[in-house]
């Protein structure tokens, strides 16, 4: 049965054995996202009482953790940000581009996430433009939302990149857009081997430059001669990127991209069983057509495979490129609608007010009494109970 069961009840019930199990080999952010997705809305971390001012109904709301790897606290964090995107879309198709690494990059990922991470990030960004920058393919400068993933369906270390692309960009001198061809955004072999040639080359210069460490089974990579080994048939091997079904407009983007964006390992809503030693979940087979199954794990694994998808601390899983990179997407955006001749668009001024904000982004309005449909008022706070050490601050990234 479903019941409400959440990956919270997972660590709370055997989070302390497994600690017990791995005292020494779970790293101090693994730790930290235990302890915060355990304590997320529950007295641990106190709250408020709030009193329906129609009918005195009583209840009581407790904070939630904030961290980025927590199932319940990705709602509103992608609503805010989603709500900022919604100014830079451009009235013109967006493409759904993702970059895969083979299994032996991922398993040297593992061991080196925030270096072999950002370098993902890098060559698929660098292949895109690249490639967009061709006369041969496009002949424009584009933008990009790029996101992290690294897990698979049945929680797997799987990195890859999701990029979704405006269908164009503004021309080499700027004096007009260049746009796609329908239904088309740029080859995926030709991307595929671009990627594979820069990405080999990043890795090869990490090593180089003794920002790689290697442990266990891979030890042996430290060797040049044996990292040289492993590169080699890398290079010859087909690299997958594909890209999916173009969207019709900007108008489902936003919907599209808040499926990506802020995706933890494993939803609540797919947890189905959790019993003295073992946990259920659904997945989807993708080759079996998709068909949607039960996985069951022994708890310690599952907690395992939850974990090996903990980020490295500030480390960014959203980034953008091109014309919607940070330091100049306003002025670029701007150029780009002046050439496209597409209104700017108003920017809603937010609610300061977290429930008026809720309400604004979401349409949810959390401070109606459930009995009456009232207004609910806060009327106390509730102190926390215990402190969870070294809880991480609302990270968005």
């Amino acid at each position: 049965m479903r019941g409400g069961l959440e990956v919270a009840d997972v660590f709370r019930r055997h989070g302390a054995a497994y600690r017990d199990a791995h005292a020494g080999h779970s790293s101090l952010g693994q730790r930290r996202v235990m302890g915060a997705i355990e304590a997320c809305r529950s007295a641990r971390l106190g709250g408020h009482v709030e009193q329906c001012v129609g009918c005195g109904q009583v209840r009581i709301a407790y904070n939630s953790c904030r961290d980025r790897h927590c199932p319940k606290c990705q709602g509103l964090a992608r609503a805010e940000w989603l709500a900022g995107r919604q100014a830079d879309l451009l009235p013109v198709p967006y493409f759904h581009v993702v970059f895969t690494v083979p299994a032996p990059v991922a398993d040297i990922a593992f061991q080196n996430k925030a270096v072999v991470y950002g370098i993902l990030f890098k060559a698929a960004a660098e292949t895109l433009r690249i490639i967009a920058a061709d006369p041969k393919h496009l002949g424009a400068e584009i933008g990009m939302v790029a996101v992290l993933h690294t897990w698979g369906q049945a929680l797997q270390h799987h990195p890859h990149i999701h990029c979704v692309v405006p269908g164009g960009g503004p021309s080499a001198d700027g004096t007009r857009w260049v746009g796609c061809r329908p239904g088309f955004f740029l080859p995926v072999k030709v991307l595929s081997r671009l990627y594979r040639r820069l990405f080999l080359t990043l890795l090869q210069a990490a090593f180089d430059g003794g920002r790689l460490q290697f442990f266990s089974d891979l030890a042996p990579l430290a060797a040049p001669a044996a990292f040289a080994a492993c590169l080699k048939p890398l290079r010859q091997m087909p690299w997958v990127v594909y890209a999916k079904r173009p969207f019709g407009g900007p108008e489902q983007v936003l919907e599209y991209l808040g499926r990506y964006t802020h995706r933890v390992a494993i939803a609540n809503s797919r947890m189905v069983e959790l019993t003295d030693s073992r946990v259920g979940f659904l997945w989807k087979d993708y080759r079996h057509h998709d068909k949607r199954k039960v996985m069951t794990l022994d708890a310690g694994e599952f907690i395992r495979r939850f974990l090996l998808h903990v980020l490295p601390g500030g480390f960014h899983r959203i980034r953008h490129y091109g014309y919607l990179a940070n330091g100049h997407r306003v002025a670029k955006l701007t150029r780009c609608r002046q050439l496209l001749a597409a209104p700017t668009p108003v920017r809603d001024t937010p609610a300061t007010d977290y429930r008026e904000r809720m309400r604004q982004l979401t349409g949810r309005a959390i401070d109606v009494c459930p009995c009456c449909g009232s207004h609910m008022v806060e009327i106390g706070c509730i102190p926390p109970t215990a402190t969870v050490r070294n809880a991480p601050a609302w990270n968005t990234s």
